[in-house]
């Protein structure tokens, strides 16, 4: 038996003035740093140790899995950052507020571009490159992602690095975002197309996971 732990970024600032963010990136808020304090303690509680951290290349998700690991004191191990575990790109929606896209667009539209797996948002006319990426080709850079597109691009770091750890009985956890967690969730509990709609991940709230030799779900509890 193992554990996996999943965790989104405590509050952001694009959080606290309802925004779209996606592959933007913006600090933690100061109730976001002490969500992430507060995420480290309960987790301290549950005495897990971690072989590896991993996160995506974004701020609010590297400083929150900083300040977890420090609270657990477990600083010292790897925390391995990727673009594969960014947040979804909301493309040409980035930088909007959310209730004026509704009022733009119209609630049932913007559901659709928020919580169905393959309904792409307004894209970008072109990609933003950003000197964190210019080490990759620049066709991983995203003008817009539906969930599903953010699932496929997530599915190869769960099977090459997530996956062979958790097989050798090395507990892992994950900090990264709240779309691209509930792509990972989706995936670990074969939840259909049309179920993801209702998934919800909250600000700094540890869901763990145990999970079986086959990495079957044996149980999940989320401290909230």
């Amino acid at each position: 038996m193992v554990k996996l732990v999943l965790l989104r970024h405590g509050e952001s600032t694009a959080n606290e003035a309802n925004i779209y963010t996606g592959w933007s990136d913006v600090p933690l808020t100061i109730k976001g740093c002490e969500q992430a304090k507060v995420a480290g303690k309960k987790l301290k509680e549950e005495n897990i140790t971690f072989t590896k951290a991993h996160t995506s290349l974004l701020e609010r998700a590297i400083k929150t899995g900083m300040i977890v690991l420090d609270e657990i004191n477990q600083s010292w191990i790897p925390l391995e950052k990727t673009w594969r575990l960014n947040e979804r790109h909301y493309g040409a929606l980035r930088g909007l507020n959310k209730e004026f896209t509704k009022r733009k667009y119209g609630s049932h539209q913007v559901a659709l571009w928020r919580r169905s797996f393959d309904t792409v948002p307004p894209m970008l006319d072109e990609r933003i490159e950003e000197p964190k990426y210019k080490k990759y080709p620049s066709t991983i850079i995203p003008r817009a992602e539906s969930l599903k597109d953010a699932y496929n691009r997530i599915l190869p770091y769960w099977v090459d690095e997530i996956a062979p750890e958790l097989l050798h009985g090395n507990n892992q956890i994950v900090i990264a975002h709240g779309s691209t967690l509930r792509a990972m969730i989706k995936y670990i509990e074969n939840i259909s197309d049309e179920g993801i709609d209702g998934v919800e991940v909250a600000n700094a709230e540890p869901i763990i996971y145990e999970l079986d030799n086959k990495l079957r779900v044996i149980s999940k509890k989320i401290l909230k």
